[in-house]
């Protein structure tokens, strides 16, 4: 990502004509979406950022995307949409989590940055406050001008002309009006139920001189916008306008006196109780309590009727913090849908096209062969997740294939890895999958996959009690001549080929004896009652991956105190262990270099001197999302490097289950380095961490534009085609020369 300061780079295209780039070429210009940072509270030889307000920091780096003018529109459209998606989901788990600890005698411990909960909310409705209003600044300031420079614009019902009021008439009386409700709010019907995250209308309406309320739900089965005919201008409406335009066609018998859309966010947290007889009827009773948990947030328009406004704070019972006031359309994670409208490629990223096949695979109709020669890697989405479910589509057919055991976190919808699961069973293979139920938000779609899965025959494991399984695991049996071998994926991110489009991760495939040892061992603790062992190669949670990483980073100080070489880089999601954190101290005031890229939350604060001036915090913001967790450790000079699904918080090392493995084959050790390099080489992307806790952009001048994310793509690419080149030089046709 640029920099504030200017520096001479001449742009591939300009945007102004609404073409593609690759990377930022000019000064950024993203500083509205800074948040102001928070005093720590915490104390001064262990300084500590609040994990909630950390996280607030985090959105609001995506919410610098969506301001810098050097990103395609749509693509800054797609990132407000994505910071109104990380708050409704921040609001339901974490916001509601530190109300409840309000009511709570334990909400007044101070927590590692030493605020009890009642210090935490109030700094975090604060912050949010702030937040929200930066992003309606960006959508009518900047978005929504930028739009109309491109031809795109959303009009209101009184800027239509007669033909377009006509085709929003015509569309309301055939497509809406049948699946609205008005619900009147009297003595005899009180005020309804609402779903959560649904958008409504509140309606105050007058007969021989009374009031009376009713609410009107915004339909959420149709599109949010619709497309009227314009010349030269693609026009949009927002549906709830059109709705407000025929309340009196709701209302036939009353006057419509004034109106208010609004939006209610719910505690979304599950209380599941794990000792239940049957988990998965549990989970499900619990999903329906989601929909009407508290409501902790009220979302409404600024100019709203201030009648209406009390009638809503007095039906939900909420606090005027809990209330937000915005001006202009509530629930911008519309946005998202609208950013991928058809035939505007142009106002969007170049996309990153995975390529097909992997370097690492080319050549190879057998997957097991492959792997048999040599251990293989596979980097996402710059790689094709479809080495994956080739993987296990070979497995499920291949006669000499006994069983496959995989472990399940997040899924999609259309999961070609359940369905190639499911042909495994019925071709007679022992299938074992761990279905995790407690997934959050993804409950009910795992809830459907257990199923299926169990009725094409495979043994379906619900997960542990107290625990999660997040570890990513495939592990394969098959009968060979020499005896049995197991084939093993492990990687970073979940068995997803949606996510993996956008998503970064690392896959490794391996036949080692070793690691096939691991892996049977971790699938017997999983599915049984098997102690947990100890393990050849792999490093799991909860029983040894804290203390692995504990030992590293101490071995590393003490390396350092005796004047070896040291140095840790971790590239994680989140740092929040405190126990973590206050070993990666000493090891700074010990003298170890540590770089850490850690893309959301961070509890850390680096730069504070005496304590953590050998720290340094970047994060990665860009085209994709960072997902990859990797480690590596100078140990003394012999370089050691992992790669897992765990983050440095205590819900991995202490409450889930999860897997770290090394990276041990010399071609792989050498590429996974070079990732790591050009991670660190990036300056399109990266946010420097302040010690007052904030970010900004890296400093661009004197270096060379680097964008990892498009680098990491190029490199695939050539990757591929070098392997291409070398069987077309090896097969070419060669003349024959006569002997002299």
């Amino acid at each position: 990502m640029s920099d504030k300061k200017k520096e001479e780079v001449k742009p591939k295209k300009d945007n102004k004509d609404g073409k593609e780039k690759d990377g930022r070429t000019k000064p950024h210009t993203a500083a509205k979406a800074h948040l102001k940072p928070t005093k720590l509270c915490s104390a001064p030889d262990f300084p500590y950022h609040n994990r909630e307000l950390s996280w607030m920091d985090f959105n609001s780096r995506v919410l610098e995307e969506a301001f810098e003018k050097e990103n395609p529109i749509l693509e800054r459209l797609n990132f407000l949409a994505i910071t109104a998606s990380n708050l409704d989901e921040f609001f339901m788990v974490r916001v509601a989590g530190v109300m409840d600890r309000m009511h709570s005698p334990k909400g007044k411990k101070p927590d590692e940055s030493g605020m009890g909960a009642d210090k935490q909310f109030e700094l975090l409705t604060e912050k949010i406050h702030d937040f929200a209003k930066k992003q309606y600044s960006c959508l009518n300031r900047s978005l929504i001008p930028a739009l109309r420079k491109n031809k795109l614009r959303f009009l209101k019902m009184e800027e239509l002309n007669k033909n377009q009021r006509a085709q929003t008439d015509k569309y309301f009386d055939k497509f809406i009006f049948p699946i609205l409700t008005p619900l009147a709010v009297d003595t005899s019907r009180p005020f309804p139920l609402l779903m959560n995250k649904s958008l409504n209308i509140a309606v105050r309406l007058s007969k021989e001189g009374e009031d009376i309320f009713a609410v009107v739900q915004v339909p959420s089965i149709v599109s949010r916008y619709f497309e009227v005919e314009s010349d030269g201008v693609r026009s949009f409406v927002m549906l709830e306008d059109i709705i407000i335009a025929k309340l009196p066609q709701l209302f036939e018998l009353y006057k419509i006196k004034a109106y208010l859309p609004f939006r209610i966010t719910r505690d979304g947290d599950l209380d599941i109780d794990e000792e239940a007889d049957d988990l998965l009827v549990e989970i499900k009773h619990s999903l329906k309590k989601r929909q009407r948990g508290d409501p902790v947030r009220l979302e409404m328009s600024v100019h709203g009727d201030e009648a209406l406004k009390n009638f809503l704070v007095q039906m939900l019972g909420v606090s005027t913090k809990e209330i937000y006031e915005v001006n202009g359309p509530l629930d911008l994670t519309f946005l998202s849908k609208f950013a991928r409208l058809d035939g505007l490629d142009s106002l969007r990223f170049k996309p990153i096209v995975p390529v097909e096949p992997p370097s690492d695979f080319f050549g190879y109709d057998d997957v097991f062969q492959a792997i048999r020669e040599k251990d293989r890697m596979v980097h996402h989405p710059y790689e094709s997740f479809d080495s994956v479910i080739k993987f296990i589509n070979q497995a499920a057919k291949d006669p000499d294939v006994l069983a496959i055991k995989q472990t399940l976190y997040r899924v999609s919808g259309h999961s070609p890895i359940i369905a190639a699961l499911i042909k495994a069973a019925e071709n007679g293979k022992q299938v074992t999958v761990l279905v995790e139920l407690k997934a959050r938000f993804d409950e009910e779609n795992n809830i459907g996959w257990a199923k299926k899965l169990e009725k094409a025959g495979c043994h379906v494991i619900y997960g542990l009690q107290g625990l999660k399984t997040h570890c990513k695991i495939v592990l394969v049996v098959r009968k060979e001549e020499d005896g049995l071998r197991r084939y093993l994926h492990m990687g970073t991110g979940n068995y997803n080929d949606s996510t993996a489009r956008f998503y970064t991760d690392i896959g490794m495939f391996t036949c080692n004896e070793e690691f096939g040892e691991d892996a049977s061992s971790l699938f017997n603790v999983i599915t049984g009652y098997s102690t947990p062992p100890v393990y050849n190669k792999m490093k799991v949670a909860p029983m040894g991956l804290r203390d692995f990483f504990e030992e590293m980073i101490r071995h590393e100080t003490e390396n350092a105190a005796a004047g070896l070489p040291s140095g840790i880089v971790a590239k994680i999601n989140s740092l929040v262990d405190p126990e973590i954190i206050r070993l990666l101290y000493e090891a700074s005031k010990a003298g170890v270099k540590i770089t850490l890229i850690v893309r959301g939350i961070c509890c850390l604060v680096p730069g504070v001197k005496g304590i953590s001036e050998n720290i340094t915090v970047r994060s990665i913001v860009g085209q994709l999302l960072e997902h990859s967790r990797i480690f590596i450790f100078e140990n003394g000079g012999n370089r050691k490097i992992y790669m897992g699904s765990a983050d440095w918080m205590q819900r991995n090392l202490d409450k889930r289950v999860e897997l770290v493995f090394p990276i041990e084959d010399p071609d792989l050790v050498d590429r996974s380095f070079t990732i790591m390099e050009t991670m660190l080489k990036d300056v399109l992307n990266t946010r420097i961490q302040l010690p007052d806790t904030s970010y900004e952009l890296l400093d661009r001048r004197g270096k060379k534009p680097h964008n990892c994310q498009r680098e990491f793509s190029d490199m695939a690419k050539k990757s591929l085609q070098a392997k291409e080149t070398v069987v077309i030089e090896e097969n070419r046709f060669k003349p024959m020369t006569p002997k002299i």
